[in-house]
């Protein structure tokens, strides 16, 4: 028995060791197997780790684990990149693709508020107006609703002004005597200059149609203070500038949101067409059609006006209003080209959306 009991414990020593061989190669697995698992950020430390052995592997393995640890350290960043892009787009996709910079759009509200839903790149720069000025004019008319009914005669200076400038005319006829309400329509509607200049010839102070003008013109521009129109400044009582008859869009729209607040302004401003009758300077009468420069009255649902204005310098502008479920919109547009129209079109398609 004794030559069996040696082998018997040597075995079983044998086994023993073997097995805390074992045991002993299978802990350092477990654990790395164990923090990869747990913390996946520290993949290129167990690569370094494992790879010590060899310099190649060694090198191989520290540019893969540090590949992976800048590309997790950036992902963040670009995450933020394409939010902000994503944002960027988002915003210039919600504004309407319109042509004109010089551009301003507000929602009108009860009295004088409004509330300003979009403007254009430079839509706070002093640019010539042209006719659109007449909207101005107009105002400084409505602050003494007792000239309404007052005749004016219409002078041969006036047809002459308006050749001398090429401006656009209501072909009042010498002699014609119209009331101020009468000049508020020719104004307005087919953009008469030599409507305009009746009504500053005869409703300024002064002993000479200059002096009369001059004073007339001072009355806008204190009116335009008094509104808060920074950016407006004029020269002239129809938009036919000596050089500084300025405004932007963001003004022109507020000014057209406050003249639309005038019953008789508005009322004159929606009309497609108006036909009206005069004394002659023969005694018969002297019946008048005027046509509206402002397409989108029959282009636009829901359109109520508002002015047109053109030149040179100025290009093509618009002043315009309309409204839709129980909302008035009113939007100014200066310095575009033809497409004056469909630029309003699409400010006030986004506006009615918004």
């Amino acid at each position: 028995m004794g030559s069996h009991a040696r082998p018997n414990r040597i075995h079983r020593t044998g086994v023993r060791i073997a097995m805390v061989a074992l045991v002993g190669a299978a802990l350092p697995i477990s654990a790395a197997g164990l923090a990869e698992a747990a913390t996946p950020g520290a993949t290129h430390s167990a690569d370094e780790n494992d790879q010590q052995g060899s310099g190649a592997s060694t090198t191989a393995g520290q540019k893969q684990g540090a590949q992976r640890h800048f590309q997790s350290a950036q992902a963040p960043r670009h995450a933020v990149k394409d939010k902000a892009a994503e944002a960027q787009d988002a915003k210039d996709q919600d504004a309407p693709q319109i042509n004109a910079d010089h551009a301003f759009l507000l929602d009108a509200r009860e009295g004088s508020q409004e509330r300003e839903l979009w403007g254009g790149a430079k839509a706070d720069e002093s640019v010539s107006m042209a006719s659109t000025t007449k909207i101005m004019t107009a105002i400084v008319v409505l602050k003494h609703p007792e000239w309404l009914n007052r005749q004016i005669t219409v002078k041969q200076e006036y047809r002459d002004y308006v050749q001398k400038v090429g401006g656009s005319t209501a072909d009042l006829q010498t002699g014609d005597t119209l009331t101020v309400e009468q000049l508020l329509h020719a104004m307005l509607i087919p953009s008469g200059d030599d409507a305009a200049m009746a009504l500053a010839d005869n409703l300024g102070s002064g002993d000479t149609t200059d002096a009369r003008i001059a004073d007339f013109v001072n009355q806008m521009n204190a009116e335009a203070q008094q509104l808060g129109l920074t950016g407006t400044h004029f020269d002239s009582f129809d938009g036919i500038s000596h050089g500084n008859n300025l405004s932007t869009a963001r003004d022109l729209a507020k000014l057209g949101q406050r003249a639309m607040l005038q019953p008789v302004f508005a009322d004159v401003v929606k009309n497609k067409q108006f036909k009206t009758e005069a004394p002659a300077a023969n005694g018969h009468t002297r019946y008048y059609t005027w046509d509206t420069t402002n397409k989108l009255l029959s282009s636009y649902d829901g359109a109520l006006g508002i002015k047109t204005g053109s030149g040179p310098e100025a290009g093509y502008a618009l002043v315009f209003a309309a409204e839709r479920d129980n909302r008035t919109l009113v939007g100014a547009i200066l310095k575009d080209d033809q497409s004056r129209f469909d630029d309003a079109t699409k400010m006030l398609d986004w506006g009615f959306a918004h």
